[in-house]
Parts: C-alpha cells; structure tokens; sequence
C-alpha cells in the first residue's frame, strides 16, 4: 500500500503574482523572493498602502490640539 504524500500548496506572491509553493522552506513567504519581500516593505515605509478609517471632528480637532467644547 503506497503512503499518499501531501499536496503542495501552491499561491500567487502578493507584489508579482508568480505562483509559488507555500513551504516554510521558503523564508519569504507570502513572497517568492526577498526582492518583492522588500519591495513590500518600501511600500508600507513610503505610506502607500493604507488602511481606511471613517473619521469625524473630534477626531481631527485633537489632532490639531483644540480643547474639547464639553471639558
């Protein structure tokens, strides 16, 4: 009786879309190589990747520094 071997997952790198085996051989998982690993990494440092957020008045009058109207 033969042993079945696991199927090897196969993903697409986020930043080039190359199809590569997800293994923790791989030290650049999610990605295919340190290139798109750090090209990532610029993207984030460089705030071009970023998450949305509803904001409101308050919010952004402390931000600024004005003193809340209800204190």
């Amino acid at each position: 009786m033969e042993v079945a071997k696991p199927r090897q997952r196969l993903v697409a790198c986020p930043q080039c879309g190359r199809t590569i085996i997800w293994s923790k051989d791989n030290s650049f998982r999610p990605f295919c190589s340190e290139r798109c690993k750090l090209i990532d990494l610029g993207a984030w440092a460089s705030e071009r990747y970023r998450i949305a957020a509803e904001s409101n008045v308050e919010d952004v009058d402390n931000e600024i520094g004005k003193p809340d109207e209800d204190r």
